[in-house]
């Protein structure tokens, strides 16, 4: 679900920045409306620190791909490795979260 939620930041994102037309505005609308509805079913599931890290994580190196593939935006090498280093962020969050406290904070 937070990788859905993501993809769809990424289509937001970039629509936001390259929507010219009343169609890819409404199609950039709704994708902001998906993705954050399904952003918010899944911290219904899982924790919200780690939902929200993975989400912007996600959506922030999905933005930085897809306008270097479909935009044309420079390749920068320093660009690549920061994306790099916060993945890593990502990662370790999530693998630092203890899902037993979680489950508890939920009951």
């Amino acid at each position: 679900m937070v990788l859905a939620a993501g993809l769809m930041e990424v289509a937001w994102v970039s629509g936001l920045k390259h929507a010219d037309t009343a169609l890819e505005w409404a199609g950039t609308a709704l994708a902001i409306i998906i993705s954050f509805a399904v952003l918010i079913y899944a911290t219904k599931v899982l924790p919200v620190g780690t939902v929200y890290a993975v989400f912007t994580g996600l959506g922030t190196i999905g933005t930085v791909i897809a306008e270097m593939l479909f935009f044309g935006e420079p390749f920068h090498l320093m660009k690549l490795l920061l994306v790099i280093v916060l993945l890593i962020g990502v990662i370790g969050l999530k693998v630092v979260t203890d899902e037993s406290s979680s489950a508890e904070e939920g009951s």
